[in-house]
């Protein structure tokens, strides 16, 4: 057995939280998804959907605006062309070489023009060096044919060709201006690049503002959570505060249930009452008869009578735990309570000088009602006090955020691990020599079982028996 502060190790189960199967099993309540994971994954979902949707649109919307923007300015071109355009002294048809150098006179350079005289050798471009532009068929006089052919060095060509039918000439005059469709794909790629980003980063400041609103729109849950949690440790008995409108009526709705549930507590503890005062006075009365000596067999009425006793408080014992256990809010400070028990049991048993000391943190809490903590420790330290020869101790720790253990400790002659679990049964009497009705530890280990408990009986670092009591814990208020 180790040698620590309880001389008894805590149940390693005490500390490990319960497993999400063993609570659906325990409370038939199953863990779905959080209320802040739907409402912040829908909306995320959205949000990328519509971001998506708004990327692909603008970046076809600046697409277009730019195969516009190059329709316009090849246009533009063709009239130049047109303009710049003239016969020479020979008859034959020129160009104007100050028509846009820069663009036109570095060789493939993705911007060319060509003019298609019939019968005649075309006029190019210097970009287009000794190259052609690809044939087209040529359009009715004033109109413009669009279309995409591959040109020099597989350039992928966006090609304008308007027919113009020249004052001094029989036949029209076709005249093409193109540019290299990659020019319009890095434009394109340029502003993506500027789109893109910028929309992610406003996806993310949208899912930030998301999760910001679902934590604070949240908060007022997590305050009837906390608020139940002091219910349930035993720091309140109802919810208070302030919660917004929309909450209110749950409040209102879960008060009413703690009402009720006090009420039908108080209800059955005053039934409990009434039905051992109902059974007391005739008990009393028969027992009377029996200490009678003129009585009817009165060894044998007394032993029956007490058998009795012993029975009824077992069960209101049993009965006021039960509904105690199922009570939110319930909350008992132990120190006070066990120091109240010592001093009693100090005087009971002072013929014997027997010393009762107590070592119990100020600030250590039971989650139950006190007569239940008092009808469990004091049946311990009375057991104790049976059998202690000068000493009983009580220790008390927390061994876990919500559980706590009493031991009661005696410098006695102690059980054998062999009659241990026969001590713990009902109405057993280990020595029939010592006072007592055997139940002493059955009330406390049924009592703590309904408190989700229960107790251990070890060997006392002072030699003796030491009884470790297992129950809920509460903190106790400053």
């Amino acid at each position: 057995m180790a040698r620590g502060d309880l001389a008894l190790p805590p149940l390693a189960s005490s500390s490990v939280p319960v497993a999400a199967e063993e609570e659906e099993r325990a409370t038939g309540v199953r863990r779905g998804r959080g209320i802040g994971v739907r409402l912040v994954v829908g909306a995320s979902v959205w949000i990328i959907v519509v971001l998506v949707v708004t990327g692909f649109g603008l970046s076809a919307l600046f697409r277009a605006q730019v195969e516009r923007s190059y329709d316009s300015q090849l246009s533009l071109l063709i009239e130049r062309l047109v303009i710049s355009t003239a016969r020479d002294g020979q008859g034959q048809l020129t160009v104007d070489e100050d028509l846009d150098p820069p663009r036109f006179a570095k060789p493939l350079s993705g911007w060319y023009w060509e003019i298609s005289v019939p019968g005649e050798e075309p006029i190019r471009s210097r970009s287009l060096w000794d190259l052609t532009l690809p044939p087209v068929s040529l359009p009715d006089p004033g109109d413009i044919d669009t279309r995409t052919r591959t040109g020099p060095r597989d350039q992928q060509l966006y090609m304008l060709t308007r027919a113009i039918t020249l004052p001094d000439a029989g036949e029209p005059v076709a005249y093409t201006v193109a540019i290299d469709r990659q020019m319009m794909r890095d434009e394109v790629a340029r502003f993506n690049a500027l789109l893109y980003p910028a929309l992610a980063g406003l996806g993310a400041s949208l899912v930030i503002g998301v999760i910001l609103q679902v934590v604070f729109g949240l908060q007022p849950l997590r305050q009837i959570k906390t608020a139940l949690s002091a219910v349930r440790s035993g720091q309140a008995n109802r919810l208070g505060g302030e919660f917004p409108a929309e909450v209110v009526p749950l409040v209102i709705e879960i008060n009413a249930l703690l009402d009720h549930s006090t009420d039908v507590v108080e209800r059955a503890r005053t039934q409990a009452g009434n039905l051992a005062h109902g059974l007391k006075t005739p008990l009393t009365v028969l027992m009377n008869e029996a200490l009678s000596p003129d009585g009817p067999a009165p060894d044998m009425l007394r032993r029956q009578v007490d058998v009795m006793n012993r029975h009824i408080d077992h069960h209101l014992a049993r009965s006021r735990a039960a509904a105690s256990a199922k009570t939110l809010g319930a909350y008992t400070v132990v120190a006070p309570l066990a120091q109240d028990l010592a001093r009693t049991l100090q005087r009971l048993y002072r013929s014997r000088d027997l010393e009762f000391r107590t070592d119990v943190p100020e600030d250590l809490a039971f989650r139950g009602e006190a007569q239940d903590l008092e009808e469990m420790l004091g049946n311990l330290l009375e057991n104790a006090g049976k059998w202690a020869r000068a000493k009983v101790l009580v220790r008390a720790r927390l061994i876990a955020s919500d559980r706590l253990t009493i031991a009661v400790e005696d410098d006695g002659p102690g059980l054998e691990p062999a009659v241990r679990a026969r001590a713990l049964k009902r109405g057993q009497r280990l020595d029939e020599t010592t006072p007592g009705t055997g139940l002493g530890l059955a009330i406390v280990q049924d009592m703590a079982t309904l408190y989700g408990g229960r107790i251990r009986l070890e060997t006392a670092e002072m030699g003796g028996l030491c009884a470790a009591l297992e129950l809920p814990a509460a903190l106790a208020a400053n």
